[in-house]
């Protein structure tokens, strides 16, 4: 029995709407070039078709580092369409972190572009495992490929990709996703409203699992997909009222960046209607200050993992959802909480459960790894949270990040939080560190503070500890407050700051707290 195309991820996000609305503007790249669906699937029907002709078959492992926007979306989608599995690739990995990640990707095909061909060069004559490379540049506009739909090499359950983990230990864990499983993903904007003109700006991050939280989701919901190759602040004020962008998808540090300039000030961001923001906590302060600032923007708060993107999804800023959670399990999905036995529990702080169609298969080649997180139809992925009766997920953070002072255990989030709302203060990133201090549990820890200012403020240590001694409980009080210039944060390729790295404080400045 022929197998529904439906089932293949590339014609259910692209082919699909390119039939029914051929002349709707699909893509925007870099404010140079447009391409509508109809145009958009010829050309990734070509790069499929030059592919093939380069002997990337079905079920053939493909390396991908690919860093332009556009070779992003074109060759992922196109290596879908023909049933390739693409290891995707993070062009910011160290030179010694990508070799070892393609040596035990089961790769044999690489495909690059102009961006990474010095790295390329460099891990080459290190990986005979590969025995075709590809330059993106060879499957460009010129090709005299064929524009007709190439035959059809992956479905529904059968791999898509391996997206990469952050790796904050080892190497990252090769998240397995189907063509099922993306395809769930991308129903993301069936729980957020969006009208006929909705458009979805973003940057480079799309490579890895932002490919299907991001590209997928815009092209299979039928938005009009701005692709820059900087989405930092600098870049988002010029390009949101160029493109009247009305929907993007970030992280609250982007926030505290944008607005702790007074450069956002004369710039016209009225059209955007959606912000979803995940990855890290939505503190009251800087929602605040979003919705003084964009007061027409629907505000929602998203969990999930690489391992099950965006579980759940809530709108904060009207009263739907409170403040501090991260919604409820989106359309398709489910959440629960559970206690150390495995119980499902309801208002008690356990581990959270995800589980969906869009939930990865596993890790691949890590069948330990995988057996560890996988239980039943859920993922348990070692973050904290409770589930309200109703089902509205709070997250409390991981598991490593909770701090024990004072023999009472806290979330940095809420310190954080209360330094936040602080005059002058733009962000704040809080840490446990060892106390070391003879009679004390081992375990014990002190907190570590670092903070950083608004622009035009300057911050004064001692006086914010004053006003934290105020609002904080005693186990949540710092036992050191450094102003620093800036905090460490993951680099994503959004151009913006990725998310906090906790223990980046704790390594740069624990010493501080040394006795």
């Amino acid at each position: 029995m022929a197998r529904s195309p439906y089932g293949n991820y590339g014609h259910a996000i692209l082919t699909a709407a390119a039939m029914s609305t051929p002349d709707r503007v699909a893509l925007t790249y870099c404010g140079e070039r447009s391409f509508t669906y109809d145009e958009l699937n010829r050309t990734v029907n070509r790069r499929a078709h030059a592919l093939l002709a380069a002997g990337v078959t079905p079920g053939r492992r493909v390396a991908a580092l690919l860093n332009e926007t556009l070779h992003v979306a074109e060759v992922y989608l196109a290596q879908a369409k023909i049933g390739a599995v693409t290891a995707a690739l993070n062009p910011y990995w160290p030179v010694d972190t990508l070799r070892a990640v393609v040596e035990q990707s089961g790769c044999t095909a690489f495909v690059y572009d102009s961006t990474v061909e010095g790295v390329v060069a460099e891990i080459r004559p290190s990986l005979p495992a590969i025995t075709t490379w590809i330059n993106a540049s060879d499957l460009s506009d010129g090709s005299d490929a064929s524009e007709e739909e190439p035959p059809l090499g992956g479905f529904h359950d059968d791999p898509l990709a391996l997206y990469y983990t952050s790796g904050t230990t080892g190497l990252p864990k090769p998240v397995v996703h189907t063509h099922a499983s993306s395809l769930a993903t991308a129903q993301i904007w069936l729980d957020v409203p969006r009208g006929p003109d909705a458009v979805f700006g973003t940057g480079a991050i799309i490579w890895g699992i932002g490919f299907p939280a991001i590209v997928g989701p815009a092209l299979y919901a039928g938005m009009r997909l701005v692709l820059e190759q900087d989405w930092g602040p600098a870049n988002f004020l010029r390009v949101v009222p160029r493109e009247r962008v009305t929907h993007v998808s970030q992280i609250p540090s982007f926030y505290a960046a944008l607005l702790g300039s007074s450069e956002h000030e004369a710039v016209d961001l009225s059209s955007i209607r959606v912000i979803m923001l995940g990855g890290e906590p939505l503190t009251a302060t800087m929602l605040g200050r979003i919705k003084d600032r964009l007061p027409d923007a629907g505000v929602y708060s998203y969990y999930g993992q690489t391992e099950a993107p965006y579980t759940c999804m809530g709108r904060v800023d009207d009263g739907s959802t409170p403040l501090g959670s991260s919604g409820r399990a989106r359309t398709g999905n489910a959440v629960r909480v559970t206690d150390p036995s495995g119980r499902r529990v309801v208002d008690e702080v356990g581990e959270i459960n995800l589980s969906g169609p869009h939930r990865m298969s596993g890790y691949d080649g890590l069948p330990d790894k995988t057996a560890e997180v996988l239980r039943g139809e859920w993922y348990v992925g070692g973050d904290l949270g409770s589930v309200s009766p109703d089902g509205v997920l709070r997250v409390l953070g991981r598991r490593e990040d909770a701090i024990l002072k004072g023999g009472v255990w806290t979330q940095p989030v809420a310190v954080e939080e209360a330094a936040a709302a602080l005059d002058g203060v733009a962000e704040a990133g809080a840490v446990g560190v060892p106390a070391h201090v003879d009679g004390q549990d081992a375990a014990e820890q002190r907190i570590l503070l670092a903070v950083v200012a608004r622009s035009g403020h300057s911050l004064d240590a001692a006086k914010l500890a004053r006003a934290l001694d105020d609002i904080l409980a005693p186990h949540q009080r710092p036992d050191h407050i450094l102003v620093a210039d800036a905090l460490p944060h993951f680099e994503d390729a959004s151009g913006g700051p990725g998310k906090l790295l906790r223990r980046e404080i704790r390594e740069r400045h624990g010493h501080l707290l040394e006795t």
